[in-house]
This record gives structure tokens, sequence and C-alpha cells, in this order.
């Protein structure tokens, strides 16, 4: 320590090294030797590569199941208390959080701001690498609390390497606040499995191109994701049978897929069903209920309503 106090330039070099066998021991850096000799293949065994790779995804996350299934219920648990469900991460973590946040609202038709993605460096890292920025804790912490995140809601954190300071700074401001957190991860014992109250790691393993954990590591993670937020509404009421009857119909496909449901709930032909979906106000919810207790729109909504959106509890009443 004294000879780095005497020479700041072998401090950085020794911290730049000691940080470099870091990385070299997280399992998403290592180099996989089932492609060592893919840039000499030909394109399809390239792809057969990519293929069998990919193959080993869903084996991965499905040990993770159990304490998937213990972050759903947190997130339940929080959402009917007022709260929240927020993703964060940088890079392709980011982004894979804001693309399924994004697509809970018009799936399910809940308020845009109950689900909501954070990515490092804001928007712009949608669309172009702003990588730098996922080294700042402290801008992890400002941009969450800056969404005006409380103890009531829910926090996801989301980096494959688990060491990811802007997540980590994003963490520890939410378990300051109180909040329960969720961390995935695709490193073994990461920083961020070991700082939240739920680790989810999927271990993936090297990827086809050392390092590039936008192949096995994101698939893994969009498949962790797609299954948080498709259970929590789940179990919110939000899906009847296996029916998207929370669907906006924003457009004529989506009209069509409301109509097409209310047939298949009710057992109407498809233009009885069109008939009851426009006398229901053009709601999905209300037209089953209509049709299956032969009752009015106005009846229809109040059974709803004392029973928060659950078609099932609706029709055992």
């Amino acid at each position: 320590r004294q000879g780095c106090a005497r020479n700041p330039s072998l401090f950085y070099h020794l911290n730049g090294y000691l940080t470099a066998l870091m990385f070299e021991e997280l399992l998403t850096e290592q180099r996989n030797p089932a492609s060592t000799h893919i840039d000499s293949l030909p394109t399809e065994q390239i792809l057969r590569i990519m293929n069998e790779e990919d193959r080993k995804v869903a084996d991965a996350v499905a040990p993770e199941i159990p304490q998937i299934a213990t972050a759903v219920d947190a997130i339940v648990s929080a959402i009917h208390s007022g709260g929240r469900l927020f993703y964060i991460g940088a890079g392709t973590s980011g982004r894979l959080g804001v693309l399924d946040a994004s697509e809970c609202q018009p799936t399910f038709n809940i308020p845009s701001n109950l689900v909501q993605g954070i990515i490092a460096g804001g928007e712009q890292a949608l669309m172009r690498s702003v990588e730098a920025s996922e080294d700042d804790a402290g801008s992890g912490a400002r941009d969450l609390l800056n969404h005006g995140f409380a103890g009531s809601d829910i926090l996801a954190a989301i980096a494959a390497s688990g060491r990811t300071p802007y997540v980590l700074g994003a963490v520890e401001a939410a378990r300051s606040c109180g909040a329960v957190t969720i961390g995935i991860s695709c490193t073994p014992d990461s920083l961020l499995a070991r700082s939240v109250d739920i680790a989810i790691t999927p271990l993936t393993g090297p990827e086809v191109v050392t390092g590039s954990t936008r192949l096995k590591a994101g698939t893994a993670t969009k498949l962790v994701l797609n299954m948080l937020t498709t259970a929590a509404m789940i179990r919110l009421g939000h899906v009847y049978s296996n029916l998207m009857v929370n669907v906006q119909p924003m457009n004529e496909k989506l009209v069509d897929r409301a109509r097409r449901i209310v047939a298949s709930a009710t057992g109407l032909d498809y233009a009885k069903a069109a008939e009851v979906f426009e006398q229901s106000g053009r709601n999905v919810k209300t037209a089953i209920l209509m049709a299956r207790k032969n009752i009015g729109k106005t009846e229809a909504e109040q059974i709803l309503e004392e029973v928060a959106g659950r078609i099932s509890d609706a029709l055992g009443r």
C-alpha cells in the first residue's frame, strides 16, 4: 500500500490487474470449448453450435423456479399493497428489463407505471450503447429514487455478471427504503446475489462469443422476466383460463382477438360474441360475464368490481 501511495500509476496498474482477474473468474467471461474454432466454420455449422448452446438455457432456468416463485409471490404481495415493480439494469440487461416492462401495459391493461424499466444511460441507451454509465453506483441509486421508488415497491435488479456498480447502487438504495429486492444474474455467488433478498441465478455457462452476454445469459434473463410478470399477472386475475382477458382493443387485430376471446370463453359464435363485446363497452371481462351469467352490463361491472376483476371469482358467485 505504501508503494501505491508513492506511485499513483502503480496503484492504477495494480487496480486494473485485479479487476481483470475478477472479470476472468466470472462464468460469463470464460471461453466456450464448443466454439473455439467457430470463426473457421461454414455458416450452417456456426448456427448449429449456437442452437446447441441455446438448448441449454431453459435447463439452466429450471433449477431457479423455486426462487422465481418466491419472487412472483413477493411481486403480487407488493402490488396488492399498492406498490410497483421496478426493473433496473445496464446494457443488454437494462434493455431486457425495459422491454418486459413496456409490454405489460398493453398485454394486461395495467397502469403504465405499475411495471417500470430503468436503464443506465437513460432512454438513449435503448438505441445506442452507453455502457460506461454502468460503472457509476451513485447514478443507479439516483435514477431509482428519481423514479419515485419507495419502500412499498419491489426492485428486480438485472446484471448477468452480478457485479455491475450501477445495479448494485440501486439495490443498496432500495434496501435503504426497506423494499424487497430481487437479483437476476448468471454468475454463481455473485455480489448481486449476495446483496438481495431473492437471488435468481440461472447458470448458462460460457458464451459462444466469449463475454457476449446478449446471447445465452440474455436469453435466460428474458425467460425469467417472462415468468415474473406473466405469473404475477395471472395471480392478480388478469388472465382467465389461458386467455388474455385484459387485452386493450387498440387496433383491428386486437379487436378481433378480443372478440375471439369472448367467443372462446362463452361458447358463443364469433358474430354473437362480437355483438356482446360491443354491448359491454368493448370490455372483454364484462362481455364474458354478461354472456355467461345472462346479465346486463351494469350488473356485470358491479360484480367484477366486487371481486377485483377476477372472472373465476365472478363466475363462482
